[in-house]
């Protein structure tokens, strides 16, 4: 877990500074012009999907370990890659930007609380003394928030720069992305394919009921098609690096990262298939 422990913080830092290179003060402001998108999906995001993770693993009796590893990818917010599936299904991507952004900001404290709640609830009692959920949320402060801050800043002042680069910035994000989970599978490759058995299943139903329950609660109270396929996407593709990156703060068992990468590997799969479900259907 060694080089996992290493790189996760190095690549969740730049994949938020990357993420804040894309943002502009519009896209905190625009929320506020038509908030009621934004709410469904602020609403999916953080109550809907944590609840549901909570509940399948219950149903599905999955292992303490594996079940708080699922628990803390459904934690993580909403990743980049869920802004450009946006643009290919041709959902609301200003939407889908503004949800991935403020989620983000916002997961330095709701992350940590549904975690720590979770490990409560689900008898976890080696947690050291010494890890806090403040102590958390203030790693995460360092990681998540103010590279994006950073980003916004820069972004800013070199505008004319950044603004045709954006696209080439999210190809890094997802190169980093990649190089994360290949040093897992590298680190656990004896181990892997036990662990994939035994929390594949939950996560896929996860991902699967996840991207469902979004998609017609949008359908019933958000304002219209783009935003469905927006919230349904923005739900079912998650901050994998993020979660990594929380459950190495935590833990020192990779275990405990094995639901994010199986996670990873499955939101890719489901969120082609529902691209092209919803393209065909246009």
């Amino acid at each position: 877990m060694e080089i996992v422990t290493k790189i996760a913080p190095i690549a969740l830092a730049l994949i938020m500074l990357g993420l804040g290179l894309g943002l502009k003060v519009e896209d905190f402001t625009r929320v506020l012009k038509n908030p009621r998108d934004f709410i469904v999906g602020l609403f999916c995001q953080l109550i809907i999907l944590p609840i549901v993770a909570y509940v399948l693993i219950v149903i599905l009796k999955t292992p303490t370990e594996l079940a708080l590893g699922v628990m803390i990818i459904a934690a993580a917010p909403g990743g980049v890659t869920s802004n450009v599936l946006t643009k290919f299904a041709n959902g609301d991507v200003a939407l889908s930007i503004s949800l991935t952004a403020i989620i983000s900001l916002i997961s330095i404290i709701s992350v940590p609380l549904i975690v720590f709640q979770s490990a409560i609830l689900l008898g976890v009692t080696n947690l050291s003394q010494e890890i806090t959920m403040t102590g958390i949320a203030l790693k995460m402060a360092l990681v998540v928030t103010v590279p994006v801050i950073l980003g916004m800043i820069i972004r800013k002042f070199l505008d004319n720069f950044i603004s045709p680069k954006v696209s080439i910035i999210n190809k890094i994000n997802a190169i980093l992305f990649l190089i994360v989970f290949t040093a897992i599978w590298i680190e656990e490759k004896e181990n892997i394919i036990t662990y994939l058995s035994q929390a594949g299943l939950t996560v896929l139903i996860l991902n699967v009921v996840m991207m469902f329950i979004a998609y017609y609660l949008a359908k019933t109270f958000a304002s219209g098609i783009e935003q469905r396929k927006c919230i349904a996407l923005e739900c079912g593709l998650q901050n994998g690096t993020l979660a990594v990156f929380v459950a190495t703060q935590i833990f020192n068992d990779i275990i405990y990262m094995i639901p994010t990468a199986a996670y990873a590997l499955v939101m890719y799969v489901t969120a082609f298939i529902f691209l092209f479900i919803v393209r065909r259907s246009n």
